[in-house]
């Protein structure tokens, strides 16, 4: 069964960190009630959903796929970028370690953001910006060539993190926003996408993914290539440029 690692947002989400849009008012009731039914989308397909301890005092704690990046068998602590998330890792680590998976950790003054870390087949596209940088993608390299993955670093600067700007589709096409990518030719198979809200998706099965509610012509798009779609509103997560990437870890089996 594959498994789900989330952490219910803080209080203090509105105050969380902001690199590429203006600040807005955010809604810390309708972002619990997004979050949860974020949880419930994967619960209604199978998937196991833990909860990672609330760290109401990091007011980005709820996105987790910054804290963790799973490879198979290994769970990579990162190193966030962002002196602010670092003490996020505290209550992670337990949870990491309770996986049965094996355990490493990118060290200072390597940083790496989980969210900077693209996975298409054994290639780990790794964006460098403001969150990773060429120490942190050289430690992750160290750690995954012996495994037989490729890591390639990828310039981001036109978004915060890499999958801000890309994901990939079950079949390996790397989807994105033409205002968000530095470089498309970095990818072997490109698809442009309308919306900047629908460059990201989590792949629930070999030919379902999830979406954000708010790229409905993304939705088409999609489906007109034969996926499932299914979608979730995350407005008030991407007030913060969060997404439906960064709102999980996925373990899968």
């Amino acid at each position: 069964m594959p498994r789900l690692l989330v952490r219910p947002p803080s209080p203090r989400l509105a105050e969380g960190e902001l690199t590429h849009l203006d600040r807005v008012a955010v809604d810390p009731a309708l972002a619990l009630t997004q979050w949860r039914d974020y949880a419930e989308v994967f619960r209604g397909r199978g998937w196991q959903v833990a909860e990672v301890p609330a760290a109401d005092e990091h007011a980005d704690g709820v996105f987790v796929e910054d804290a963790v990046v799973v490879f198979g068998d290994l769970a990579v602590l990162t190193s966030p970028g962002a002196d602010s998330r670092r003490g996020e890792l505290e209550t992670m680590r337990p949870v990491v370690e309770a996986t049965g998976l094996e355990v490493a950790r990118i060290q200072p003054p390597g940083t790496l953001d989980g969210g900077d870390v693209l996975k298409v087949g054994r290639t780990a596209y790794v964006g460098l910006g403001s969150r990773t940088n060429a120490e942190g993608v050289e430690q992750l390299r160290a750690l995954l060539a012996p495994r037989g993955w490729e890591v390639v670093g990828v310039p981001v600067t036109k978004a915060l993190h890499l999958k801000s700007a890309v994901t990939a589709l079950p079949d390996g096409t790397v989807i994105g926003h033409p205002d968000l990518v530095d470089d498309p030719s970095v990818f072997e198979r490109f698809l442009e996408v309308p919306e900047k809200e629908g460059v990201a998706v989590v792949v629930l099965g070999p030919a379902t993914v999830l979406l954000s509610a708010s790229a409905p012509a993304t939705a088409e798009l999609l489906r007109a290539r034969g996926l499932e779609v299914v979608t979730t509103p995350v407005t008030e997560f991407e007030k913060l440029e969060g997404c439906v990437t960064c709102l999980s870890v996925r373990i899968r089996d």
